[in-house]
């Protein structure tokens, strides 16, 4: 048993369903998949949402009953795939985790869940993951299947560049693609932006999560842009939030500008400047030397997210 006396992870969110109302034989598989920590799943969710909203908004004429199950298949695929991206992360981990405070109370350190029990887990998640991706497109299957490397690599990257976060943002953005495409069948420019842009909101968030871990990832060689940019966090992270509101506005321009809805396209600009206010908040109130508030910035970007989702939607029915 871990430190936290009853198999809980140290950053979990204290009360939540996993600790007091799952099963008690399957609390160290959802410990695994971070179920008592919903924030990734938020994260990796909210650019699906994106994605499906501003292309409904920009071909409002072509909007089924489908996209509903596009919507909730994200929801239930993001889950899983965070799920079973985790599983990965903290297989290839494992000898990591041990020596940092933090993490040291996951379930493979800490002895919950043997690394043969993670990979069955693992492997289950992305199958049911896969007989949801198999309802879309197959243009949108190809690009979930694609995905795929991009989740395996990105435990690996803070070994070799300073720089993991952009892996990270490859990966975790990627619904961004991939619900467009489920919705039109096909890429096109303004899902890109969005993508971009929200690699550059990743690289924003993720830096000040990293900031928790700062000095013993120092200890153990571990790379993160929170080691790299230091005392200079504050006006990197300004730029990273500036970029993503340049990039995400021109998807969003590059979206609506042609339908001709003047009031769509003002909606979801509110959207992206919502968000943006957002994160100048979290800016003001950082302090990269509270690892608690870092917690609690990084966590509040799941409300940041789902601002430009709202309005996005709101644009998609005017």
């Amino acid at each position: 048993m871990t430190a936290q006396g009853n198999g809980q992870v140290a950053d979990a969110v204290r009360g939540n369903w996993v600790d007091t109302l799952a099963p008690e034989a399957t609390r160290p598989y959802l410990r695994l998949s971070r179920a008592d920590r919903p924030i990734g799943t938020w994260l990796l969710l909210l650019p699906c949402w994106w994605g499906l909203m501003l292309a409904i908004a920009s071909t409002p004429a072509t909007a089924t009953l489908f996209d509903a199950w596009i919507f909730v298949g994200c929801a239930i695929g993001a889950f899983l795939m965070r799920g079973a991206g985790c599983t990965w992360n903290d297989i290839t981990d494992r000898d990591l985790d041990g020596a940092v405070t933090r993490t040291a109370s996951r379930p493979i350190p800490s002895g919950q869940v043997s690394v043969q029990g993670a990979i069955i887990w693992m492997v289950a998640q992305a199958l049911i993951s896969l007989l949801i991706l198999l309802t879309f497109n197959w243009t949108a299957i190809a690009l979930g299947v694609a995905s795929c490397a991009l989740v395996c690599i990105y435990p690996f990257a803070k070994r070799f560049t300073w720089w993991p976060q952009v892996f990270l943002g490859l990966a975790f953005n990627w619904g961004a693609l991939l619900a467009w495409t489920a919705h039109t069948g096909s890429l096109s420019l303004a899902p890109v932006l969005l993508y971009l842009g929200g690699i550059s909101w990743t690289l924003f968030y993720d830096t000040i999560y990293a900031h928790q871990d700062r000095e013993d990832d120092a200890m153990i060689g571990i790379k993160s842009t929170a080691r790299l940019f230091g005392e200079n966090t504050r006006v990197w992270l300004r730029g990273f939030l500036i970029l993503t509101l340049c990039l995400m506005g021109a998807g969003v321009a590059v979206a609506l500008v042609p339908t001709g809805n003047f009031l769509a396209l003002v909606v979801a600009i509110l959207g992206v400047w919502a968000m943006g206010w957002h994160l100048t908040w979290q800016l003001m109130q950082l302090d990269i030397d509270d690892g608690d508030a870092c917690l609690r910035l990084f966590r509040s970007n799941r409300n940041a997210g789902l601002l430009p989702t709202l309005f996005f939607a709101v644009a998609a029915l005017v």
